[in-house]
């Protein structure tokens, strides 16, 4: 996070908007009881990603919990991400709250902020000196630490190098803009035969995408201003130039018929042979070569690379991953904030590394960056831009305003105008926690 949009993400600026707000609880109590003879249970939630790519970490963590504290019962259960958070708001109107939950990074300060989190000391947690900065900031407020950074994600681009190969005679993806363009233009004309075929496949309503666009030409969502205020900044110059860039690669590149049509299938796309080159998650590589989702023979064919932006550099990447937190009325914190303790251990983080998923920390992120499966994200994540750290963030996000705002481009509204709309839009929810 080192580009423009993260000097609108510093924590000084997260702390003065956080004057006034309400925060989570006070850190678990030390109650001076023998680990041993602490009883009770531990609920945890964690994300069903878990229990599909990493059991044994699981597994291995709570055999070491129940090593500490043989009397704690914990209760696991897994979730998925589209319910989580309704799952999560209607258990803790019921007062039946998970001691330990698993939240996404851009879901925290909403919790955070309406004191649904507990407090935790940093420096009893390993590796907290190297955290990545873009995950420990979604954990900070206030200077008080609310949740502890367990993975990052970044975009990167995922390509079939064969179609490439066949297009332009090298099966490399162009690591400048201008040579990546040229080489698309090639991998178009070779299977424009294809009905619907994309080259670039880069959907209308790909906020993640578009901001950052936005964030390569120096443009950003909102900004933290001198009166202690956040504003939407998309009507800016930069930000405009930003996404006019992002809508005329879509419009000259998107052949599905269908700008409305958001990312989540892109895998799909990709993995049915139906675009050359995806802007994309790491782990939507195993969607593309699986069965019915995609093509088990691409296994070999389908690579990582980082996605070319203007200007000669990479195009900067959403940072993404989750976090651990211990909600505010856990009974039993102290054990529940262990057990966050033990999930985020330098052993519990390795295993992470050694299934190419990146680390919570520098230190064992650095190996992955020369990598050839994790080079590309491992690398993005130090620049990497995130939403704003702001109280309404969460209200503009499930009021879906950027997408809208790519949508009515892409019905014919100009980027000028649709910006300021959205701005406006932006500047009514953005200072409001909800």
């Amino acid at each position: 996070m080192k580009r423009q949009v993260l000097a609108m993400l510093s924590t000084a600026a997260l702390l003065a908007t956080a004057a006034g707000c309400s925060s989570g609880g006070p850190s678990p109590a030390q109650t001076g009881v023998d680990a041993k003879n602490v009883t009770g249970t531990v609920t945890v939630w964690l994300m069903n990603d878990a229990q599909k790519s990493w059991p044994e970490l699981v597994q291995q963590v709570n055999d070491e919990f129940a090593q500490k504290y043989p009397k704690v019962q914990i209760k696991l259960s897994y979730h998925e991400w589209q319910n989580k958070v309704s799952e999560l708001d209607a258990a803790i109107a019921a007062g039946q709250a998970p001691d330990v939950v698993e939240l996404g990074n851009t879901e925290t300060l909403k919790y955070i902020v309406n004191g649904s989190l507990m407090s935790l000391e940093r420096g009893s947690f390993d590796n907290s000196d190297n955290w990545i900065k873009g995950l420990s900031d979604t954990c900070t407020y206030h200077q008080t630490l609310y949740c502890v950074p367990y993975y990052a994600g970044a975009r990167i681009g995922l390509y079939n190098s064969k179609m490439f190969q066949d297009a332009t005679g090298s099966a490399d993806l162009p690591q400048n803009e201008d040579d990546l363009l040229t080489a698309l233009d090639k991998v178009q004309a070779k299977y424009k035969g294809s009905a619907g075929y994309s080259s670039l496949y880069l959907p209308g309503p790909y906020w993640y995408a578009a901001m950052s666009y936005v964030t390569a030409y120096g443009g950003s969502i909102a900004k933290f201003d001198s009166a202690g205020n956040w504003h939407g900044t998309l009507h800016d110059a930069k930000s405009q130039q930003g996404l006019q860039h992002f809508v005329d690669l879509v419009k000259k590149y998107n052949k599905s018929g269908d700008y409305k049509v958001n990312e989540a299938d892109q895998a799909k796309v990709l993995g049915h042979e139906k675009a050359g080159l995806i802007y994309a998650n790491g782990w939507e590589q195993s969607v593309a070569t699986a069965p019915i989702t995609g093509t088990p023979a691409l296994q070999d064919s389908l690579r990582i690379a980082a996605m070319p932006g203007p200007n000669g550099k990479p195009l900067p990447s959403f940072i993404g991953g989750s976090d651990l937190a211990v909600t505010a009325k856990s009974q039993n914190a102290e054990a529940a904030a262990d057990w966050v303790r033990m999930f985020t251990s330098s052993k519990s983080e390795q295993v992470l590394a050694d299934k190419d998923t990146l680390p919570n920390n520098l230190v064992q992120l650095a190996p992955l960056k020369n990598k050839p499966a994790t080079s590309a994200a491992a690398n993005a994540v130090q620049d990497a831009w995130f939403t704003p750290l702001a109280p309404g963030w969460g209200a503009i996000e499930k009021q879906n305003i950027l997408v809208n705002m790519l949508n009515a481009v892409f019905a014919g509204k100009s980027v000028e105008e649709a910006t300021k709309e959205a701005d406006a839009q932006i500047d009514q929810l953005i200072n409001n926690p909800g």
